[in-house]
């Protein structure tokens, strides 16, 4: 798997670099069909060893970053903020999955077991059982971990409404998340908590000659240490989620411009750390076959706006309670603005401007699930 990872990054980089000299010499671009044409025929010995469709989605996931960056630049030329960012070559540790698009891998021994080809059978450990039609393999290494995905086409999921309470869902920092009934949702920070073994580990990796052993032995550390917090995060977010689809019938959120928000640099590591939109979307796939249902709404002024005479009280920040100075309301400044966005959702002149969001999107499309188990022969 190491081997093909590597074939892989450097069909990656010379496919790169032979977009580049051809623009370069005769003033026209590459495409997709003109690289996976040259493929055939002309393969090295390293490349002979990996499945052909496994080049092939090489090839596509370059042809996917230029597609991408010449959007940015049409986008930019139309008064667009945006980094253009060129597609640039692959490093070691920055090229980190191989996928089987169509072929070349089937499950064996009671799907105990992938055969992958030109790798061999490789033992799983499923995270959970799979669904419906297998499409796509894809091999994930993290760090020291190997991971297998698989890409499920199923029937669209039917559940019908399950006549459970609405509530109305205000994300921040100091509480993670505030409902309409009172009941709060504590921000377990846990990117602040692993700062400092993960401060300790980047240190020593700092420390550590460039080339050598120990250094490579101490980026390991370091990733481990990254992984330990995502995962934390991710089964805090799937629990949370959970929750929300179990014990509520609608669950509406604010439609947040996270990317916005980032940009207070005061806040950013902590906005990062809670992951709403993360969040948003594993309650949104976990909506649909729990009969629940998932709305966004305008956040504007959600906080402002008092829950009981409909007034603009002005806040900053630091202030954490809600004192209407018109009908006398007292409350969590949190607990007010759910309120407000609960009635955003459910008032008939807010509905228009609200989204209504299934479990994947698009009403229309076909869904896909994603199974992840994770290799199980791993030194």
């Amino acid at each position: 798997m190491l081997a093909t990872l590597e074939t892989c990054r450097h069909t990656y980089n010379d496919s790169l670099e032979a977009r580049r000299t051809t623009y370069k010499t005769t003033g026209k671009g590459l495409s997709y069909t003109d690289q996976a044409n040259a493929l055939v025929g002309n393969k090295n010995e390293y490349q002979q060893e990996v499945h052909s469709q496994v080049l092939q989605e090489t090839l596509k996931r370059l042809d996917k970053s230029f597609q991408n960056f010449f959007r940015r630049v049409q986008l930019r030329k139309h008064g667009k903020k945006l980094k253009v960012g060129y597609p640039r070559r692959k490093s070691f540790n920055r090229y980190r999955s191989f996928c089987y698009p169509q072929s070349g891998f089937r499950l064996t021994n009671n799907n105990r077991r992938i055969e992958l080809s030109k790798i061999g059978a490789v033992k799983l450990v499923y995270s959970r059982p799979t669904e419906g039609d297998i499409k796509t393999c894809r091999i994930l290494k993290d760090a020291d971990h190997w991971y297998v995905i698989l890409t499920c086409q199923i029937e669209p999921a039917t559940a019908k409404p399950n006549g459970k309470p609405a509530v109305g869902v205000d994300l921040g920092i100091k509480t993670f998340a505030a409902l309409t009934d009172g009941s709060h949702v504590q921000n377990p920070r846990h990117f602040v908590k692993g700062a400092r073994i993960l401060a300790r580990e980047q240190r020593k990796y700092s420390r550590k000659p460039k080339g050598t052993k120990n250094r490579e032995k101490q980026r390991l550390k370091v990733a481990r240490a990254h992984r330990k917090i995502r995962n934390q995060r991710d089964d805090f977010l799937h629990k949370t989620s959970r929750f929300f689809v179990d014990n509520y019938g609608l669950i509406v959120f604010e439609r947040l411009n996270i990317n916005g928000m980032v940009r207070n640099h005061k806040l950013a590591k902590h906005i990062n750390d809670c992951a709403w939109g993360k969040l948003i979307q594993l309650t949104r796939n976990k909506a649909e076959r729990a009969g629940s249902e998932v709305r966004a709404v305008d956040p504007r002024n959600t906080s402002q706006m008092c829950s009981g005479c409909g007034k603009i009280v002005p806040k900053t920040l630091a202030d954490r309670i809600h004192c209407c100075p018109h009908c006398g309301l007292v409350m969590d400044r949190d607990d007010n603005a759910s309120i407000n966005i609960l009635s955003r959702a459910t008032d008939v002149t807010h509905r228009a401007g609200s989204a209504r969001i299934n479990a994947f999107g698009d009403p229309t499309s076909t869904p896909e699930r994603h199974v992840f188990g994770q290799v199980g022969s791993v030194n």
